[in-house]
C-alpha cells in the first residue's frame, strides 16, 4: 500500500476522511432533528464546570504573575531609594554603618519574598493548570466518539428496520425464479440473499459494539475525573491564598522592623544635628570646626576684656591729675549713653560684640560672620524664644550702610567677644 507520509497510509487516510464525513453527516441529521442524539445531562454539567474552572484558573495565574512582577518592581524601586540614601549619607553622620546594613537587609528581604512566592504559589499554580489541556483534549475526543457511536447505532437500527423490506425484495425474484429455474436452484438463490442480508446486519452490529466500547472507556474515566477536578478547586484556592497571605504578612512584619530601625536612626541624626547646632557647632560642618569652637572658649578666656564704664571714668580722673588736657577720645567713649552714635543704633540694641572666629551660616535665620566683624546685639521681641548660647544681631557695617535694610540673624555667642 502506498505511503502518504510518516506513519500514514492511503488506506488510513481514506478511513479518516470517511469518519469525518460520517460524523459531519450525523451532526447535520441531529441538528435537523432527523436523528436522535445521546444526551448526558450530568456529564454536560461537568463540562460546563470544567470550562468555568479553567477560565478562573487561567485568570488567577495571570493575576498572580502580575503580582509577582509588581513585587519585583517594588524591590527595584526600594533598592534605588536605599542606594540614594546611602550615597547622600555622609560618613561622619550618626548611624552610617547601620543605614548601610539596613539597606543590605532590605534588599535580601525583597529577594527572599519574591522567591518564596514563586516556589509556594506560582509553581503550584502552573502545575494545577497543566492538567487542563489533556482533559480538554479527552473531552473533545469523547464528543467525536459519541458521534461515531450514535452514527453506528442509527446505521444498525436502519438495517434492522429495513430487514423486512429486504426480505420482501428477495421473495419477489424467488417467485419468478420458481417458474424459470429448477427446484433445487430456487433454494440456493434464496439462501444467498439471506446470507447477504445477515452479513450486512452482523457488520453493522459489530461496528456498533466497537463504537460503543471506545466511547464508554473515555466516558467512564471523564465521569470520574471531572467532578473530582471541580471539587479540588476549593483546596487549591485555599492553599494559594494562604501562601500569598502568610508570606506577605511575614515579609511586611520583617520590613516593618527594618523601617522602624531606619526611622530611629533618622530621629537620632536629627536630634544630634539640632543639639550640636545649639552648641554653636553644626553637625554638617566638620570635626575640625567642632574642635575650633571648643578651642575658642579657651582663647576667649585668655583675651583681655574691654573696660567697663566705671573703669573708663577712673581712667579719665587719673589722666586729669597728671595733665591739664584730656584727649577727646577718652573724654567721650563710643558707647556712652546719650551720644550721637547711640541715637543711630537700631531698635532694641543692647551692646556690641566682636567676632573672634569665622562662622558659616547653616540655616536661613543665622548670621554669617568673619573674624574681626563688629556685630550689634539686639533684644528678641519674645525673650522666651532666646536659645541658650545664641544671640540675635546684625553686622554693624551693614547697619551703618543700609540702616533698616540690614539683615538680622542668630549666631553662637561663644564665637564672639563682648565689647
Amino acid at each position: 500500500m502506498a505511503e502518504m507520509g510518516k506513519g500514514v497510509t492511503a488506506g488510513k487516510l481514506a478511513s479518516n476522511v470517511q469518519k469525518k464525513l460520517t460524523r459531519a453527516q450525523e451532526k447535520v441529521l441531529q441538528k435537523l432533528g432527523k436523528a436522535d442524539e445521546t444526551k448526558d445531562a450530568m456529564f454536560e454539567e461537568g463540562v460546563t464546570n470544567f470550562n468555568k474552572q479553567m477560565v478562573e484558573g487561567t485568570k488567577l495565574q495571570k493575576d498572580l504573575r502580575a503580582y509577582l512582577a509588581a513585587v519585583k518592581g517594588m524591590h527595584e524601586a526600594a533598592r534605588r531609594l536605599q542606594e540614594c540614601l546611602a550615597d547622600m549619607y555622609e560618613p561622619e553622620w550618626y548611624g552610617k554603618e547601620e543605614v548601610d546594613s539596613i539597606a543590605e537587609d532590605t534588599d535580601l528581604l525583597w529577594i527572599d519574598f519574591h522567591q518564596k512566592l514563586v516556589d509556594h504559589s506560582l509553581i503550584s499554580m502552573d502545575t494545577y493548570l497543566g492538567q487542563f489541556p489533556d482533559i480538554k483534549a479527552r473531552i473533545a475526543k469523547r464528543d467525536r466518539k459519541l458521534v461515531d457511536f450514535d452514527s453506528a447505532r442509527h446505521h444498525f437500527a436502519s438495517i434492522q428496520k429495513g430487514k423486512k423490506k429486504d426480505e420482501a425484495k428477495i421473495a419477489k425474484p424467488v417467485a419468478l425464479l420458481e417458474k424459470a429455474a429448477p427446484g433445487w436452484a430456487q433454494g440456493i438463490i434464496s439462501a444467498h440473499h439471506v446470507a447477504q442480508t445477515n452479513l450486512t446486519r452482523n457488520q453493522a452490529e459489530e461496528e456498533l459494539g466497537r463504537a460503543q466500547k471506545v466511547f464508554e472507556e473515555i466516558n467512564v474515566d471523564l465521569q470520574e475525573e471531572l467532578p473530582a477536578l471541580w471539587n479540588s478547586r476549593v483546596g487549591f484556592y485555599v492553599n494559594t491564598f494562604q501562601s500569598v497571605a502568610g508570606l506577605s504578612e511575614k515579609f511586611h512584619r520583617e520590613m516593618g522592623k527594618l523601617n522602624q530601625n531606619l526611622n530611629d536612626v533618622m530621629t537620632k541624626l536629627d536630634e544630634n544635628h539640632k543639639k550640636s547646632g545649639k552648641a554653636g557647632v553644626k553637625t554638617d560642618g566638620s570635626v575640625k570646626r567642632e574642635q575650633d569652637g571648643t578651642n575658642s572658649l579657651a582663647r576667649e578666656s585668655s583675651l583681655p576684656k574691654s573696660p567697663s564704664k566705671e573703669e573708663a571714668g577712673s581712667a579719665v580722673e587719673t589722666a586729669g591729675a597728671d595733665s591739664n588736657s584730656l584727649p577727646a577720645a577718652v573724654e567721650s567713649p563710643a558707647t556712652t549713653n546719650g551720644s550721637a552714635a547711640e541715637a543711630e543704633m537700631p531698635a532694641r540694641f543692647l551692646y556690641k560684640v566682636k567676632a573672634m572666629h569665622d562662622y558659616v551660616a547653616n540655616d536661613a535665620d543665622e548670621l554669617e560672620m568673619k573674624s574681626g566683624d563688629i556685630v550689634l546685639v539686639l533684644a528678641l521681641d519674645n525673650p522666651d524664644e532666646q536659645d541658650d548660647g545664641w544671640l540675635l544681631g546684625m553686622q554693624e557695617a551693614k547697619w551703618l550702610e543700609n540702616k533698616a535694610l540690614a539683615a538680622k540673624g542668630v549666631f553662637p555667642e561663644n564665637f564672639t567677644q563682648k565689647l
